[in-house]
């Protein structure tokens, strides 16, 4: 992976991610237009070592990754990581093992900062409406993992002030988001909710990419696929066979608004949790996007009775 060296934001390769001395600080953020690029950082670095200038303080490099950098360095981290500049997306390759060494980037950082860019310093985070509550940052499909992922996330303000952490904000993230505030207290971890609920926690997001519905839930599930930009909806069906593979959860079929018939189910272990009528068709295996889980159903499988195992066991015995 490519990090940023705080004092100089200059890029640096390293091969694994523990390499990098004192660990590195992750930012998570919403894209805004003309991000600046791998290439537009290297080129602003290599014109500084010519005129021996530090490249952190040139006027052409983006003020987010120069605040990003200082910050880090504030906080005593020598390396930092932001997606925008430490991709060479040009390479299908290095833009493929990026998208699907995401989560773990993330889960490995000392600290993730998640730069809201629409919330002021100022604001008063659980007031009614406010800023924070509103921010674009929650509505979007890849800061879901850089949500979860952290060990430490700190949420910053349009100015670069410290507004709060996960652990302290867990049950207005909990209002905000629909995720379990235990998840952001790290006491459950996102492998120890159904496929269902995951996917719920995606369903009310957007990407820019329809291909992004896919690849950003990829590290949430612990799959991996190649990234392929250009196969559209596919890329959500790949998911769910990658799933498929790795996970017997059935949960993954419990989607949209007619998946089930009509009765009473709670002696299987199924309780529905909908709120609008539902019809005697079931149409699809799979879901073609997590919108479809954006109805919440609470899915258990209904548990092995022990009588009935020792009886299986009896009877494999006697085979």
């Amino acid at each position: 992976m490519w990090l940023l060296s705080t004092d100089r934001a200059e890029l640096h390769y390293f091969s694994r991610t523990f390499d990098a001395d004192g660990g590195y600080a992750i930012l998570s953020h919403t894209w805004e237009k003309n991000e600046q690029t791998y290439q537009e950082v290297r080129a602003i670095s290599e014109r500084c070592r010519r005129h021996h200038a530090n490249p952190r303080d040139d006027p052409e490099l983006s003020p987010k990754i120069r605040e990003m950098c200082i910050l880090a360095e504030e906080h005593g981290y020598q390396w930092a990581w932001v997606d925008s500049c430490c991709i060479d997306k040009t390479s299908s390759s290095e833009l493929s093992e990026a998208v699907n060494s995401m989560y773990r980037w993330y889960s490995d950082c000392e600290v993730c900062y998640a730069y809201l860019a629409d919330v002021p310093g100022d604001c008063i985070l659980d007031a009614s409406n406010s800023a924070f509550r509103r921010s674009r940052w929650h509505t979007r499909g890849w800061t879901l993992q850089e949500l979860v992922a952290p060990a430490r996330l700190l949420f910053i303000s349009s100015d670069w002030t410290e507004l709060g952490n996960r652990t302290t904000l867990a049950n207005l993230l909990q209002e905000i988001t629909g995720i379990e505030s235990r998840i952001f207290t790290r006491q459950k971890r996102p492998a120890d909710f159904s496929i269902a609920s995951r996917m719920n926690w995606a369903s009310r997001r957007r990407t820019t990419r329809v291909e992004d519905e896919a690849y950003c839930l990829m590290g949430l599930f612990d799959v991996s696929m190649p990234a392929n930009y250009g196969e559209g909806e596919r890329a959500f069906t790949r998911l769910q066979y990658e799933i498929m593979r790795h996970n017997s959860d059935t949960s993954l079929f419990v989607f949209g608004d007619d998946f089930l018939p009509r009765g009473d189910f709670s002696t299987h272990g199924i309780t529905l949790g909908l709120h609008v009528d539902i019809c005697d068709t079931w149409q699809f295996l799979l879901a073609s996007s997590p919108r479809e889980f954006e109805t919440r159903v609470h899915y258990t499988p209904r548990s092995l009775n022990p009588l009935n195992l020792a009886g299986q066991r009896r009877r494999v015995g006697r085979s």
